[in-house]
């Protein structure tokens, strides 16, 4: 008798921490959602009366803080140009990395600790020494020495460029790629590379054909990640490749760019009317979520299929 009241006075108290801790999880959950709903509604509603067709596919004057004559057309190609050159270096360098280290590299070895270590001190990297980084690297080792080699006589890989922003980036976004990768790779089932290898596959066929399909989701899920980091990074860009104001949008890799991050801090901090710009203001940052949201939905719904294509096959 004494041994079930025992057991159920623990199970009662079980019960009443269980729903404590679940309703405390909860409250904050509703108190992130209701600050991200406050933020969006807050700059929806300051920003909507200034955007239209014309805010949106118009070039600015270099004096952009008149709302009857600014727009952000070349910060919004800009931006959408740095990420999407970003994606095409960061996703293959990021998985590779990660199928090194999860499907090649022995788990003791010296050097696979050393790029675990370095991968995790990465993603701990303030984003403006990314950008002193690339400054240094990128712009003034890379850039000027292939100037030298091709014989221009004017700096034209030598100078900030939408290429050196993106590999910035792509440097700053490489962690997330890589562990969003290795943790869709341990979650493929073993005995499917078993299965593969018993029927007379390789390695390496078996996990172009076999592991990475299974992991792709995944793998997309790290990309949208990085893209919804780095749309809205400002100090990697700084030194690398925006522009205060270009009168073109730019048409080659080595061109400057201007970009939606950057304009919000221009508007910000260099305005001689706040009270007028500030319309301008939350009509940038409007844009530069929607712009963000398009993104990520891109990828989003390419994930979604690929999820779907492989659950028909099973």
């Amino acid at each position: 008798m004494n041994s079930v009241n025992t057991i159920d006075f623990r199970t009662k108290k079980f019960r009443a921490g269980s729903f404590f801790f679940t309703g405390l999880t909860g409250l904050a959950t509703i108190l992130i959602l209701a600050i991200l709903a406050t933020i969006l509604t807050d700059v929806v509603y300051n920003g909507w009366g200034t955007l239209s067709w014309h805010f949106v596919s118009t070039i600015p004057k270099k004096d952009f803080f008149d709302s009857k004559t600014t727009g952000v057309l070349p910060m919004i190609i800009g931006t959408a140009s740095r990420v999407f050159v970003m994606t095409l270096f960061v996703l293959p360098i990021g998985v590779i990395t990660a199928i090194y280290l999860t499907e090649y590299a022995p788990n003791t070895s010296v050097i696979t600790r050393i790029i675990r270590a370095a991968v995790n001190n990465l993603a701990g990297v303030p984003s403006i020494v990314f950008g002193l980084f690339g400054l240094g690297f990128f712009v003034n080792f890379v850039g000027k020495n292939l100037d030298v080699l091709f014989h221009h006589p004017t700096a034209v890989w030598g100078q900030p460029a939408i290429i050196w922003a993106s590999l910035t980036l792509a440097v700053m976004t490489m962690p997330v790629v890589i562990v969003a990768t290795e943790e869709a790779l341990k979650a493929v089932p073993q005995g499917l590379r078993e299965a593969s290898l018993a029927l007379g596959g390789t390695k390496l066929q078996t996990i172009i054909k076999i592991v990475l399909p299974q992991a792709l989701p995944g793998i997309l899920t790290g990309g949208i990640l990085a893209v919804s980091r780095a749309a809205g990074e400002v100090a990697p860009i700084l030194f690398t490749g925006v522009a205060y104001y270009m009168a073109s949008l730019p048409q080659h890799l080595t061109d400057q760019f201007m970009d939606l991050g950057y304009h919000v801090f221009v508007l910000s901090t260099q305005s001689p009317n706040i009270q007028q710009t500030e319309p301008i203001l939350y009509a940038t940052v409007l844009v530069l979520l929607i712009l963000t949201f398009a993104l990520n939905l891109v990828a989003i719904f390419i994930r979604s299929n690929m999820r779907r294509k492989m659950r028909s096959l099973h």
